[in-house]
């Protein structure tokens, strides 16, 4: 497959990450939260310094070296993209790319991640994310398992002609 299509799906979702941030930003002041569905769904404006559930508040610059590395590795594994052949390992890649990306961008910019989907399960508030935790979180479940279930017979059919 080309790669153009490859890269207009990564910037579009990239895009779509950074622009729903941007009117987050524009539309909720810090700190501040608007319920979609009461007492399960909210948009909260939240900043985040470190990683997944704020661990490793402020530590910047192990985020761009971890980006960086990221990104080799995801670039290395986007040389195998095959949409017909292998669609859950292609689209967890473009997932993964995108979603590294698009937080990196913000740590670049601002310092910190712009999060603002805040989902109520029962009574635990899980951590406020955006599109790109999404992105990288989805992208991890499908490359997990293409490794797990398609890989194998991937493989095989590859060595048997």
């Amino acid at each position: 497959m080309k790669s153009w299509p490859i890269l207009l799906l990564i910037l579009g979702l990239v895009g779509l990450d950074q622009v729903s941030k941007a009117i987050a930003e524009a539309a909720i002041p810090l700190n501040d939260s608007v319920a979609w569905i009461e007492g399960f769904l909210y948009i909260t404006h939240h900043h985040n310094e470190g990683a997944a559930w704020g661990l490793f508040q402020g530590a910047q610059w192990f985020f761009y070296i971890v980006t960086a590395f990221a990104l080799a590795v995801f670039g290395y594994f986007s040389m195998e993209i095959d949409f017909k052949n292998a669609r859950f390992f292609s689209f967890g890649i473009v997932l993964l790319i995108a979603g590294t990306i698009g937080n990196f961008i913000d740590r670049v910019r601002f310092g910190y991640v712009v999060d603002f989907i805040d989902v109520y399960i029962f009574t635990y508030d899980y951590p406020i994310f955006n599109f790109a935790d999404s992105y990288l979180t989805i992208g991890v479940i499908l490359f997990a398992i293409d490794l797990l279930f398609f890989e194998d017979k991937r493989k095989q059919k590859n060595a048997n002609g």
